[in-house]
């Protein structure tokens, strides 16, 4: 028993060790010379690369780099020494766009990066990707008919996640005849009353949800779906298996088909999630906005682009951007179908311009929050003003300009007080 309880210290010292593991001794920083990190065509950007050890310059380290418009650089070097530390690269861009310098420093066998972006008047890009001239009416008569099948609606209490101001429960809803069910954990304030609502849809991947008490508690119905048809409430092993067997790739299936396509039943299990939310007697409708992140802010413009009942939108690094950039070599979003999976064929051309956040950008006529970072290489900043300079709504964008595809906390808290305040809700 005494060594059993020794070795449930030594975990534990162990795992408050792992625990506090934070970031890199040594540290590649890129700086463009203008504080804003914004430039206009034809002017040069000096990019000053450091590499630091213990906030000192490490003299005599090897790099290697990338400089030039996102995701096609035109200048590659490898094993640059820095004898001092420091190096200066200069570069420009005659037309819209971003321009990356991308650093990667060895040192004792080990590599790291670092990388800053450049903004060329990113204001005037425009989406390269077509609209198609059936497309709002594709997009109204697949919700129609999706609408012919009852929602059926499950609700699960879970007692374990209930809170002292919010009952929390796992929900279900059908989506289409042939569409399976939606999944997602609901939270309803347990004062009886009526509330506004708020539908948080997914980034990519496969996972479970904890749902959201934490945005306005005992004040707003939140709404949380997965996108796969499967229960959100089990074991992470189930998820795993799922993500690197039957769903690995998801977002490629299907892509020869507006009808077959992985995210026709996707975006219509978002839009049927929205009447799940209005079938509830709690809700007050009157506000209802919907948020997300990467492929959640791409259903986030997508869902309030196609239901006016939506009253507003908050999209952080929105994937599925201008697919076709690709053809004119700029930057396209996540998942860069053709950058990656090859040249497509007519039919794949056809199918993705279905399924372009840019498109339904066009559409969108509620207010919208936006925000993204400079340095994001899931979803290029080329590929979002793209989609975002097409909006006509009322829109805000929050620069975090050295953010990847990551969040900071400043950041988080703009955009939770921006969607309290459209809940017209306090904290």
């Amino acid at each position: 028993m005494k060594r059993v309880f020794s070795l449930f210290l030594c975990l534990l010292c162990v795992c408050g060790v792992m625990a506090q593991i934070r970031g890199n001794e040594v540290r590649v920083v890129v700086s463009p010379d203008h504080g804003d990190w914004v430039y206009r065509p034809n002017e040069k950007c000096t990019f000053t690369v450091r590499v630091l050890k213990a906030q000192n310059l490490l003299p005599d380290v090897r790099i290697d780099y990338e400089l030039g418009p996102e995701m096609y650089p035109a200048e590659v070097k490898k094993d640059v020494v820095l004898k001092d530390g420091t190096l200066k690269l200069q570069g420009t861009m005659k037309t819209a766009g971003f321009l990356r310098c991308k650093v990667k420093a060895h040192v004792d066998g080990r590599t790291y990066e670092g990388l800053a972006t450049s903004a060329y008047a990113p204001g005037q890009l425009q989406p390269v990707t077509k609209l198609p001239a059936d497309f709002r009416d594709y997009w109204a008569k697949t919700l129609e008919e999706a609408r012919k099948t009852p929602l059926n609606p499950l609700m699960t209490l879970l007692p374990e996640r209930c809170t002292e101001t919010d009952n929390v429960y796992q929900v279900s809803f059908q989506t289409k005849a042939w569409g399976g069910r939606f999944y997602g954990i609901l939270s309803i304030p347990k004062k009886e009353g009526k509330y506004p609502a708020l539908l948080r849809v997914p980034g990519a991947g496969v996972r479970p949800y904890a749902g959201d008490t934490y945005t306005a508690p005992g004040k707003v119905i939140t709404l949380e779906v997965g996108i796969h048809g499967i229960p959100v409430t089990m074991q992470q092993s189930v998820y795993d298996a799922l993500a690197g067997g039957a769903l690995s790739n998801y977002w490629t299936f299907g892509r020869d088909s507006r009808d077959a396509s992985y995210y026709n039943r996707v975006v219509v299990g978002a839009l049927r999630a929205v009447d799940f939310i209005c079938s509830l007697p709690q809700y007050n409708g009157k506000a209802l906005g919907v948020t997300g992140s990467s492929q959640g802010g791409a259903l986030s413009v997508i869902t309030a682009a196609l239901d006016s009942r939506v009253t507003f939108l908050a999209a952080v690094h929105p994937a599925l951007c201008d697919h076709e950039a690709f053809f004119k070599k700029r930057a396209c979003g996540w998942p860069h179908y053709f950058y990656y999976y090859g040249t497509p064929d007519e039919k794949q051309l056809e199918t993705v311009r279905y399924y372009d956040t840019a498109n339904f950008a066009r559409l969108l006529n509620v207010p919208g929050w936006f925000s993204w970072g400079y340095n994001d290489e899931v979803c290029p900043p080329t590929s979002m003003y793209a989609a975002y300079n097409v909006i006509s709504s009322p829109k805000e964008l929050h620069l975090y300009l050295e953010t990847g595809h990551y969040w900071y906390q400043e950041q988080w808290d703009e955009w939770l007080d921006w969607i309290r305040r459209q809940l017209n809700v306090s904290m």
